[in-house]
């Protein structure tokens, strides 16, 4: 009961007190690696940027570390995924940083999937139908669109919490959002001839990347989110790509890459290493503009008989 008084009354001290010190760089902390390239894009010289997650693991099952408390603790802004991306591992490291700034709903805790339209939020839920995410599907970044709400939202919470640079936050986000149309137009017209094609992938990641690109992304190795293959789903997997001769598996860095690449000896497709956050393969780690990039060209050569398998 003790403690709680304490934080209660540190909570309340709190609501009267700047998010943080005047003269230094705002200390932000992203949960994945592309809210932080879009942190560090905006912020530029006035943020110092941390991200927890390892942008090669999968977001959903990051092991806590006493570390990670410790940067929470410090930390004037926390930019997260929401939609239950980080649900598993998230709050009680914000519970345990002690830093009322954090409290879900303050300025400085920005829930990033908050005012978007998220895929596939399902009427009922049922566990047997596996890792079924109740708010939607939460890997929402690799749609451009999307990012571009992201960016808005992140460059306005910088400039509520360092209200001296909140010209400057602006400028840099219009800029961002300049780069990131522009070469939107180029990655649509490099994926055209490609539309309506049908893309296996690992696991159900992919949603929003179909849809803004018009791909089918709908057959995945995984029987049920989180669910590992068994021999038979998987001869069910070869057999509709041998039929609709389907020439693409999508494979991120944590997923069990042996497993594609058998489907693929049997069928002659390619493997593609994909990822869902910047740096989670080489090549990726300049920012999120740059991610994509690599996602497109990557996707478009293997399409056009450029990447053997």
């Amino acid at each position: 009961m003790h403690n709680s008084i304490i934080w209660n009354l540190t909570l309340v001290l709190s609501l009267c007190q700047p998010i943080f010190a005047a003269g230094k760089p705002l200390n932000v902390v992203a949960t994945t690696s592309d809210f932080g390239a879009i942190a560090r894009e905006i912020g530029g010289e006035s943020v110092t940027v941390t991200v927890l997650a390892q942008p090669g693991e999968d977001a959903h099952f990051v092991t806590p570390k006493p570390s990670y408390i410790a940067k929470l603790a410090r930390t004037d802004l926390l930019i997260e995924g929401g939609a239950e991306l980080e649900v598993g591992w998230l709050p009680p490291l914000i519970e345990g940083s002690r830093n009322p700034r954090l409290v879900l709903g303050r300025p400085a805790h920005v829930a990033c999937a908050e005012g978007l339209s998220l895929l596939e939020v399902p009427s009922i839920r049922d566990r047997a139908q596996g890792d079924i995410h109740a708010m939607g599907n939460p890997h929402y970044m690799t749609d451009p669109v999307n990012a571009r709400l992201v960016a808005e939202r992140i460059g306005n919470a910088l400039a509520v919490a360092d209200p001296a640079q909140a010209d400057q936050y602006r400028a840099r986000r219009a800029v961002f959002t300049k780069r990131l149309d522009e070469k939107l137009a180029v990655w649509q017209k490099q994926l055209e001839p490609f539309k309506g094609t049908r893309v296996v992938a690992f696991h159900n990641s992919w949603p929003y990347f179909a849809r803004r690109f018009g791909f089918t992304i709908d057959l995945f190795l995984e029987p049920r989110p989180g669910i590992p293959p068994s021999p038979a789903h998987l001869a069910d997997i070869v057999g509709t790509m041998k039929r609709e001769k389907i020439r693409v598996i999508l494979v991120e860095p944590y997923q069990n890459r042996k497993t594609a690449e058998t489907v693929a000896s049997k069928t002659g497709a390619a493997v593609l290493d994909f990822t869902q956050y910047p740096g989670g393969i080489k090549g990726t780690e300049a920012g999120y503009i740059e991610f994509m990039d690599y996602l497109v060209n990557t996707l478009s050569a293997a399409l056009a008989g450029e990447r053997k398998p």
